[in-house]
């Protein structure tokens, strides 16, 4: 999803801004998570071994 933007005469509307807001909250926290899969190690390189381990992997 995009934010609205403001055009060059007009301004949002208070809800634009509202859904701006909301939209910008939302991104922060999943560029968030983003953020610490990649800092764990096992996500961050290339997973040589088994698949079926690699879920088991994860969770633990």
């Amino acid at each position: 999803m995009t934010p609205h933007k403001a055009k060059k005469k007009a301004s949002l509307t208070p809800e634009q801004r509202q859904q701006n807001r909301e939209l910008a909250s939302t991104r922060r926290r999943v560029k968030h998570v983003i953020r610490c899969l990649k800092i764990f190690r096992v996500l961050k390189n290339i997973y040589y071994h088994r698949r079926r381990h690699f879920s088991l992997l994860i969770k633990v």
